[in-house]
């Protein structure tokens, strides 16, 4: 009789072992490698946006993953502003973060997370990696920034609160990230291991604000940081670490929700221990969830799932962990809201007043209204195109955004556009059809970016500078600061200059 119940406790293990992983796939329809592990118990599937034409084949795709695992997590990263997946072809309808907290109206952040909800519970997703509600105490960020509410833990705090209560109203499971806050980091943790070297009291104070808010206000699942904090845990990052997961997240903190990895392909988890020991440490550590990546292939997922097998084998992982996980990740989707036969409209639609309020949100120096008010048009807009970081991608940002998919005033349809990169700087600067608009995002965190505007102010005075990123605390390179590049704030940057030539501004601060 020991045999069958040997080989049923196998089979178990095995598929709670698979119920705990959170694979991507390439393509815009599931592989047959991917349905299979799905009947095999597979958690779920994270979207990207190169697996999305449009809406309806989001549908059917999220239809076809569903059909094999009903209880298979949909998981996908709609944070409704610069990182969108939904809208990834043409930049998000939505504002984004750190221009909800600069209005700080808890309502509209309310209405703007419903929006995302509604529109990922009309695709087929179960699950969104956002609110980021890692408060951005360092303004040289390169990963989060404007994914953020701002710098201030009680304001991201209350916007937590409001987006959290917002998204989860739709059905839709909040994924609180990037615990216990990436906010105060120079390494973009997909490249490299950031080190967040500070007290226990100075998180409390700080990162751990938002997060309280989180779970009060009942999110679903928090997402992990690949983060080194030496003061807790002087050997595993966050991912990795029981001590930050176990005993700062479950006991102290109480949560008892879902906790879900960042992405194991990123250097910050996987650089030293490779994608299977990094899982293996994520689920010892207390992770339920693990995101492995984007492009994961059947191979991989032997791999890992071979790596956690035998983990459990030799006591590295007790069994009763896998089955915890699992189940907590069952109940998750258990909950989910139904698959909708068809698609209804995705996108908000803002008229004129709300682009209004949007742009009220800018922060512009008096010597660019000036310079602005005084001009009859522009005849020069340099685009900067920076390296943007992994979690944004290539989707379309800003005015360039906003061209693609709606009418753009004469102004700008009129001046001249001239891309600058690191490999293609801007030359012959004095030549440039004036007045010039400088439009990029981080500004000040690019030499090349501020070589090109040093250049350009050395010689003329008819510059403007756009930042749509996280600005420097000096404001140096930003004579407007919008706070976000998402398509909608395209839209209000394109109306508030229109409206500053013609000499009836449009909000701005």
């Amino acid at each position: 009789m020991s045999a069958p119940h040997s080989t049923d406790q196998v089979a178990d293990l095995r598929r709670d072992i698979h119920t705990t992983l959170l694979p991507g796939f390439a393509g815009t329809s599931a592989p047959d490698w991917l349905l299979a592990r799905l009947r095999d118990g597979l958690g779920g599937v994270c979207i990207f946006g190169p697996n999305i034409v449009d809406a309806e084949q989001l549908l059917a795709l999220n239809t076809s993953l569903r059909d094999e695992n009903p209880l298979a997590v949909v998981a996908i990263d709609e944070e409704g502003g610069d990182v969108t997946r939904l809208f990834y072809d043409r930049g998000a309808p939505y504002p984004g973060n750190a221009v909800l907290g600069r209005l700080d109206e808890t309502e509209l952040t309310e209405r703007v997370a419903r929006e995302v909800g509604e529109a990922l519970a009309a695709t087929g997703c179960t699950v969104t990696f956002a609110p980021d509600i890692d408060v951005n105490s360092n303004p040289d960020n390169p990963v989060i920034g404007v994914r953020s509410f701002g710098a201030d833990p009680e304001l991201v705090a209350r916007h937590t609160s409001a987006w959290v209560r917002g998204v989860q109203s739709t059905g839709v499971a909040a994924s609180a990230k990037h615990f216990p806050g990436h906010g105060d980091t120079a390494t973009d943790s997909h490249l490299a291991l950031p080190i967040v070297d500070v007290a226990l009291e100075t998180l409390r104070e700080r990162e751990l604000v938002p997060f309280r808010a989180a779970i009060a206000s009942g999110t679903r699942t928090i997402m992990t940081s690949h983060i080194l904090l030496p003061q807790l845990d002087a050997e595993n990052p966050a991912t990795l670490s029981s001590r930050i997961l176990q005993g700062l997240l479950r006991g102290e903190l109480g949560y008892e929700g879902v906790i879900v990895s960042d992405a194991l392909d990123m250097k910050g988890a996987s650089g030293v221990h490779g994608i299977p020991g990094a899982a293996v440490l994520a689920l010892a550590a207390g992770c339920d969830l693990l995101c492995i990546g984007s492009e994961n292939t059947d191979a991989q997922l032997d791999e890992i799932v071979e790596a956690v097998e035998a983990a459990v084998a030799d006591g590295r992982i007790p069994a009763e962990r896998i089955r915890e996980a699992a189940a907590r990740v069952r109940e998750l989707s258990a909950e989910a809201p139904a698959i909708a036969s068809a698609v209804s409209a995705l996108e908000p639609v803002h008229d004129h007043a709300e682009i209004a309020e949007f742009a009220a949100s800018f922060e512009v120096s008096d010597a660019a209204r000036t310079r602005l008010a005084s001009a009859s048009g522009i005849g020069t807009v340099v685009r900067v195109d920076t390296v943007a970081n992994i979690a944004v991608g290539v989707a379309p940002w800003g005015p360039f955004a906003t061209s693609l998919v709606e009418g753009v005033p004469a102004w700008f349809q009129d001046a001249a556009v001239v891309p600058i990169s690191a490999g293609a700087p801007l030359v012959e600067v004095a030549d440039l059809a004036g007045p010039v608009l400088v439009v990029g995002k981080d500004l000040h965190r690019h030499p090349f970016a501020i070589d090109a505007i040093d250049r350009l102010r050395a010689v003329r005075a008819d510059v403007v500078t756009v930042d749509m990123g996280w600005p420097s605390n000096d404001r140096a390179y930003a004579d407007v600061s919008t706070f976000g590049a998402s398509r909608l704030i395209g839209a209000a940057l394109l109306a508030f200059v229109g409206s500053t030539l013609s000499g009836t501004t449009v909000g701005a601060a």
